[in-house]
């Protein structure tokens, strides 16, 4: 499997971009699967060891997001649920949970695309990763690749919501074929 070859880069913005752009392909797999289009990709040692993205509608499992599903996988890889020397890249700010959960699993760092003004936890709505008082700290890179995260979000809920303006619009017309 071409993920576990360690990487070399030329800069820290190459790598951090390379990374992100596989947490974009974990995305479109979501988005192809009707889901939310976020994608995360977890990183040791120069590695992608696990992927995962967006599934709580199919799997019926609202914590079924892209960092849970990578964090999982990456967990059963390294047989261990703490991963202090992992990275995670993902497409969109990680929320509360997720947040919560890469706090768990004490990952070192985490880079994210677009920010989540809605529900952000890395600084948009909240910032976890700032509380000093907790016992792990997991340091935060903001904004890589963020047109082109967000780009994929807004493309996808203005799809949505044209698809439900439509059928709107189909119930409220009169049949054209009906009889007087």
């Amino acid at each position: 499997m071409s993920d576990l070859l360690p990487q070399t880069f030329p800069d820290p913005d190459a790598r951090d971009r390379f990374y992100m752009a596989a947490a974009l392909e974990e995305a479109r797999l979501a988005e192809a699967a009707g889901e939310v289009p976020v994608g995360a990709v977890v990183v040791w040692n120069d590695r992608i060891i696990a992927r995962g993205h967006n599934l709580p509608i199919r799997s019926m499992d609202p914590s079924a997001h892209a960092e849970m599903q990578a964090l999982r996988a990456a967990a059963q890889v390294l047989g261990n649920y703490r991963m202090p020397e992992c990275e995670l890249y993902v497409t969109l700010e990680p929320c509360a949970m997720c947040s919560g959960a890469i706090l768990h699993a004490r990952l070192r760092h985490v880079v994210f695309g677009a920010t989540d003004p809605k529900t952000g936890a890395a600084g948009s709505v909240v910032d976890l990763f700032a509380q000093a008082t907790l016992n792990h700290q997991t340091t935060v890179a903001r904004g890589v690749m963020a047109d082109e995260c967000g780009q994929m979000l807004r493309d996808f809920f203005g799809a949505r919501r044209r698809a439900q303006k439509s059928a709107r619009v189909k119930i409220a017309a009169p049949d054209s074929g009906a009889e007087n």
